[in-house]
């Protein structure tokens, strides 16, 4: 692989160049994934054994979908990593973190869609699942917080010792720039290096929700995989801003040396999802199944937070927070109505929301376009935040 790699420099004058390698890596992981997703379609229609198992809903269209190939977020993770492997520098501690989040929160995806297969249909334990979140979030908090630098470069060091419980807050603060140490310095000024007892548990909050609103949101043909796009699209933006000193100042982004490494990585994703999306719009040929939609949500929040815009995700990750919360208000509202009047009563026809619609007779293809339409908004509000 390093012999592949050094020859390709020579191949291509300015290889090194972050642009360039991450637009390499944008193509070949489409390629990838425009491959893999065919076979894989054509090797299920052939031997039925990785099938989706649909659950009865009572939705229009719904038994249609029964025996649809599912996992292809093993075949978005392997068209990911490997470009990300090939042309990312792997001594780089964001580029390491995102490879351990996607193979870590995967793997759970993985198990969780293999026993949905082979043994029950309702998969891995909500508990288990949220546990693995939960690990991830406290291993990427606690990276962020005490991490030593050993990896990184001299003049990283002293850039994120100094903004190492910074993040974004636009409007509220000035020049967008809050630190995480100021609530303690409420109480005390010599709390303010305990920072990280804030800081650790918005992490594992916005993992974990995150991870989960882009799971609930994978019931609609091509929906999680669209709305994911459009967000790692304006997440490789801000990488890019944040990586300039001149950008950063000029745009209100923390500047955050050698964060642009991540581009290869966020490209490689981005072509992933947009070669699976061409077999999933609908009619899906394909699904992603949990190994995609919690590897998704995880690496949105994980990217997020590596860029400092973690704080800004309720608006960016509208649509997911939204999905989610339906999901949680459905459930509280019944179960406090049948406490109080003996019977349960509920807000939506169904949760979560996209399920709604569905049931007030939109079809899914348009409620997907809709909210296709609805995360450009929300990029383009929260761009225009971050710049105010």
């Amino acid at each position: 692989m390093i012999i592949f790699c050094h020859i390709f420099k020579h191949l291509i004058p300015g290889i090194n160049s972050i642009l360039l390698r991450s637009g390499i890596s944008f193509f070949l992981s489409m390629i990838i994934s425009l491959i893999v997703n065919k076979k894989m379609i054509a090797w299920n229609e052939r031997k039925k054994s990785i099938g989706e198992r649909v659950r009865d809903l009572g939705i229009t269209g719904q038994k249609e979908k029964e025996g649809t190939t599912t996992m292809g977020g093993i075949l978005i993770i392997i068209s990911t990593l490997i470009p990300t492997i090939f042309f990312s520098k792997l001594n780089n501690l964001y580029v390491i973190i995102l490879i351990i989040t996607t193979l870590w929160i995967g793997s759970i995806g993985f198990i969780d869609d293999y026993i949905k297969i082979k043994y029950n249909k309702n998969g891995l334990s909500i508990l288990g699942k949220i546990l693995g979140q939960i690990l991830l979030g406290l291993f990427i908090g606690s990276i962020m917080s005490f991490n030593n630098n050993n990896i990184l470069t001299t003049e990283m060091n002293t850039e994120v010792e100094e903004h190492r419980f910074n993040t974004t807050l636009p409007l509220i603060v000035s020049n967008n720039e809050f630190d995480y140490a100021y609530i303690l310095s409420w109480y005390n000024q010599k709390w303010k290096k305990y920072a990280w007892i804030i800081f650790i548990p918005i992490v594992i909050f916005m993992v974990t929700f995150l991870s989960n609103g882009a799971n609930i949101t994978d019931g609609i043909d091509g929906l999680t995989a669209g709305i994911s796009s459009i967000i790692l699209a304006t997440l490789s933006l801000f990488s890019l801003v944040s990586s300039n000193k001149t950008y950063s100042s000029h745009f209100h982004f923390i500047y955050i040396p050698h964060i642009e490494e991540i581009l290869i990585f966020s490209f490689s994703f981005l072509g992933s999802l947009i070669g699976f999306l061409w077999y999933n719009i609908y009619p899906a040929e394909i699904f992603m199944g949990d190994s995609g939609s919690l590897t998704i949500g995880s690496v949105i929040a994980t990217i997020s937070i590596l860029t400092k815009k973690e704080l800004i995700l309720p608006i960016l990750g509208g649509i997911f927070f939204v999905e989610n919360i339906s999901v949680i208000v459905q459930v509280l509202y019944f179960r406090f109505y049948k406490k109080k009047y003996g019977i349960g009563k509920r807000i939506f026809l169904m949760a979560p929301l996209h399920h709604h619609f569905q049931k007030l007779g939109y079809h899914e293809s348009k409620i997907a376009y809709r909210f296709f339409i609805i995360q450009m908004i929300l990029s383009m509000i929260v761009f225009i935040l971050l710049t105010l």
